[in-house]
C-alpha cells in the first residue's frame, strides 16, 4: 500500500475521511486526477465539503473527450481516487491533488493506465516480487511560445553541468527542490543537462507505483512552477532538432522481504541471474514496448537522431546491454540495479512502469539469455556490433510490434493494446497527412 505523499505528518490513518483531511490541512479544494493513454492528467476540481461523496463513488467524467478509446454513447466514467495518494500541492496549499483508479459500469477500466500498473504489481506481489524503480526526468525550459528555450545565454556547446545556466535558473529550480524536500520524496541532486536549456532532477526511488504517482505529479509540478515565472517547462522528447532530446531514464530492482534479489557479490558486475533473466526479457521484448517507452512521433527523433552539437545524443538505436558504459540501453551501472536508457519524457509513468516489470517478469519466467554483453562505445563503434536487434525506426514500426506482442496482449490486456494502437495510429496518420517545406524543398522540381 502507498503511504501518504503529503510532506505533513500524516493527521491519522489513510481510512480518514478526506474531508477530515482536508479540515486539518486548511485544504479548499482537491484535484481528483486521473492519467489517460496519452499521459495526459484529467482532473476535477472538487470543493473539501464534497469529497468523500467522491471519494466513495468517483468524480464522473465523459471518457471519449480524453485520450481513451471510448465513444460518446459509453457510460459515464468514474475517477475514484486513492486516499493514499494525497498531495498537498506546495505552491497553492488550499489545493490537493489525489491520483484516481477508473471504474466505469461498476467495473475497473481495463485500458486505464493506472489500473494496468496495479493489477500487475498485484500479480507480482502474489509471485513473492516486490519491484522498486526509479526515473531520472529530462525536461527543457522554454519561451511560452515553445519555439526557443528561455535562457538567451545558454549557448555553450557542451552545457551540461553549467554553472551559469544553472544558476540562471535558480528560483525555478529550488523552489521544485523544495516542494520534493516537503514532499517527503528525498530529492538529491539538481543540474543543467546536456543541451542548452535542459535541466533534470533526481529523488530517491521506491516501490513502482509510488514512483508511477510522483513522476506523473512531478511532470504536473514542474509544469506549473514554470508557469509562475513566465516560462514552459516540456518533456516533449525531442523539442530541438540539433540539441540532445530528454530521456527518462528507468532504474530497477527485484525485492522480497527486504532483499535486492539483484544483488550478487559473485557477479562481476554485482547482478545476480534472476537480474539478468528480467534483462533478458526486457531485451526480447524491447521492440513491442518501445511503443509505450517512446509513444509518439517525436520520440523516435531522439532514439534515431544523429549527433548534436554536444557530440552525443545519449539515447540508443539498437537493443544492448553493458556495464558502465551510456552508449547502450541497458546498463549496470553497479550492483543490484541496472538502468534502462530507452524510454523519453513523453513515456506514460504508469504504463512505462507496467512494461518494463511486464517484460522482465517474462524473462525471469522463460530465464531468457539477455546474450554477450557488450562492451563497445555504440556511438562511434557500433557498426562493429555483430547481429544485434535495432529499435524501430518509427512510431509505425513500433506499434505493428506492439500490436503483434501475445505478452502485451496477455499481461497489459487486449482492450489496452487495441484502445493504445488504435489512437496512436491515428496520431500517425495525422503526421504522415502533413506537408512540410522539406517536401517542397526536395521535390518541387522532381
Amino acid at each position: 500500500m502507498l503511504h501518504s505523499l503529503t510532506g505533513k505528518s500524516p493527521p491519522a490513518s489513510d481510512a480518514m475521511a478526506l474531508s477530515k483531511k482536508a479540515e486539518m490541512l486548511g485544504i479548499e479544494y482537491f484535484l481528483v486526477s486521473f492519467t489517460d493513454l496519452f499521459g495526459a492528467q484529467r482532473a476535477k476540481l472538487v470543493p473539501a465539503a464534497a469529497i468523500d461523496e467522491m471519494a466513495k463513488n468517483g468524480a464522473g467524467f465523459a471518457g471519449f473527450a480524453t485520450w481513451l478509446d471510448m465513444s460518446p454513447a459509453d457510460a459515464d466514467l468514474f475517477a475514484v481516487p486513492d486516499p493514499s495518494t494525497l498531495v498537498q500541492l506546495p505552491w497553492k496549499p488550499q489545493v490537493g491533488w489525489l491520483a484516481a483508479n477508473l471504474k466505469m459500469n461498476e467495473k475497473s477500466v481495463e485500458q486505464a493506465p493506472r489500473n494496468i500498473l496495479c493489477r500487475l504489481l498485484k500479480e507480482a506481489q502474489d509471485a513473492g516480487y516486490r519491484i522498486k524503480t526509479g526515473v531520472e526526468c529530462e525536461f527543457f525550459v522554454v519561451n511560452p511560445d515553445g519555439d526557443t528555450i528561455a535562457d538567451g545565454g545558454d549557448i555553450q556547446d557542451k552545457p551540461c553541468y553549467d554553472q551559469m545556466a544553472l544558476m540562471r535558473r535558480y528560483e525555478v529550480v529550488t523552489e521544485i527542490c523544495n516542494a520534493m524536500l516537503s514532499l517527503g520524496w528525498q530529492p538529491y541532486q539538481n543540474d543543467h543537462e546536456d543541451a542548452n536549456g535542459q535541466f533534470e532532477m533526481n529523488w530517491q526511488f521506491d516501490d513502482a507505483l509510488k514512483t508511477a504517482d510522483r513522476h506523473v505529479f512531478f511532470k504536473y509540478m514542474v509544469k506549473s512552477i514554470a508557469e509562475k515565472y513566465g516560462l514552459r517547462a516540456t518533456f516533449m522528447p525531442k523539442p530541438f532538432a540539433n540539441l540532445t532530446g530528454s530521456g527518462c531514464h528507468t532504474h530497477v530492482s527485484l525485492w522480497r522481504d527486504g532483499k535486492n534479489l539483484f544483488s550478487d557479490s559473485s557477479d562481476e558486475l554485482g547482478l545476480s541471474r534472476l537480474g539478468y533473466h528480467f534483462i533478458g526479457g526486457v531485451i526480447h521484448h524491447a521492440d513491442a514496448i518501445c511503443a509505450i517507452t517512446n509513444p509518439t512521433v517525436n520520440s523516435y527523433k531522439r532514439i534515431n537522431a544523429p549527433r548534436t552539437t554536444s557530440g552525443a545524443t545519449w539515447a540508443p538505436n539498437s537493443v544492448t546491454y553493458t556495464g558502465n558504459n551510456r552508449t547502450h540501453m541497458i546498463r549496470i551501472p553497479e550492483p543490484g540495479r541496472f538502468e534502462l536508457r530507452l524510454a523519453d519524457g513523453a513515456a506514460n509513468p504508469y504504463l512505462l512502469q507496467a512494461a518494463v516489470l511486464a517484460a522482465g517478469l517474462d524473462g525471469i519466467k522463460h530465464e531468457r539469455d539477455p546474450g554477450t554483453r557488450c562492451d563497445f562505445n555504440m556511438y562511434t563503434d557500433g557498426h562493429l556490433v555483430g547481429d544485434v536487434k535495432r529499435l524501430p525506426l518509427n512510431l509505425l514500426d513500433a506499434l505493428r510490434a506492439l500490436e503483434s506482442s501475445e505478452l502485451v496482449a496477455n499481461t497489459l490486456g487486449p482492450e489496452f493494446v487495441t484502445a493504445y494502437t488504435k489512437l496512436r495510429a491515428a496520431e500517425w496518420n495525422a503526421y504522415t497527412s502533413q506537408l512540410t517545406d522539406w517536401e517542397r524543398r526536395n521535390t518541387l522540381d522532381c
